[in-house]
């Protein structure tokens, strides 16, 4: 696949316009099918988009606007960032976010919070900080009264965490498209399970998303980086290896809720 350089990048705002190349849509349509798959959102729910400035939470943010704009249905969607203050983002590139999110009509609000903070107790790894933000987003939600968390997770996130289990804990459990908490009081939904991770970073890399990404200390030696080349060497054996391990674990389609929900279908 031919990717564009820096230099070449399109502007973003062309896909705002409509002017959407058929990868694009494919890639907000997989999203949609995802969300009527899984009755993921209905009509007047509110969601609260969590964001950390990478590729996958923007191109998230895209979908969710472009296909709110299709439909004949309307939900409030809501967005967070976690800005942490041991690693603070540089101000110009938290005003292009602000800049992205407006235009997307997506309320944006950026707190600031510890990411080593003293519970921790000098201890620090990829759980903790996992836990610290889940912590942050939970409270934002019941604080806002916001049932629906939308992470940014995708198909690859999927397959990794999938054989992540398998071979570390002997267990075929992964990320859930929808996984309910505190007795159903909150969601998290995760709209791109269905997405391939090349797509979310061909759009980074054709449009000039205001892509910020998050320091982490472990980026580069983490388990999750380590697994990538067995995904893509399972897709050299065969090339649907990722849609086999996603319906292998057979997840149920949720009950529709009593709120009617609009399909993709109508779009086409």
């Amino acid at each position: 696949m031919e990717l564009t350089t820096v230099n070449d990048k399109k502007p973003w705002k062309d896909l705002i316009r409509g002017e959407m190349p058929p990868w694009v849509m494919r890639f907000v349509k997989t999203t949609g099918r995802a969300i009527n798959r899984h009755q993921m959102i209905c009509d007047k729910d509110s969601v609260l988009l969590s964001v950390s400035g990478g590729k996958d939470s923007l191109a998230l943010a895209l979908a969710l606007s472009v296909r709110r704009s299709w439909l004949p249905i309307s939900y409030r969607i809501q967005a967070l960032m976690i800005d942490w203050e041991e690693h603070p983002i540089p101000q110009d590139a938290l005003e292009a976010l602000k800049e992205y999110f407006s235009a997307l009509s997506i309320e944006l609000e950026i707190v600031h919070e510890r990411q080593y903070p003293a519970s921790f107790k000098g201890e620090f790894n990829c759980y903790l900080c996992s836990r610290n933000r889940r912590r942050i987003l939970f409270d934002y939600a019941e604080k806002h009264h916001i049932k629906l968390i939308a992470m940014g997770h995708h198909l690859d996130d999927l397959v990794e965490t999938s054989l992540l289990n398998l071979a570390g804990r002997g267990t075929f459990n992964t990320m859930l498209p929808v996984q309910e908490f505190f007795k159903g009081k909150l969601h998290i939904i995760r709209p791109m399970i269905e997405v391939h991770e090349y797509v979310t970073k061909r759009l980074s890399e054709v449009y000039d998303l205001p892509v910020v990404k998050p320091i982490c200390p472990y980026d580069q030696t983490n388990i999750r980086s380590r697994i990538k080349p067995i995904v893509r060497e399972l897709c050299r054996l065969d090339r649907d290896a990722r849609e086999h391990i996603y319906h292998a674990h057979a997840f149920s389609y949720r009950i529709p809720r009593e709120i009617p929900v609009a399909t993709d279908i109508e779009l086409q």
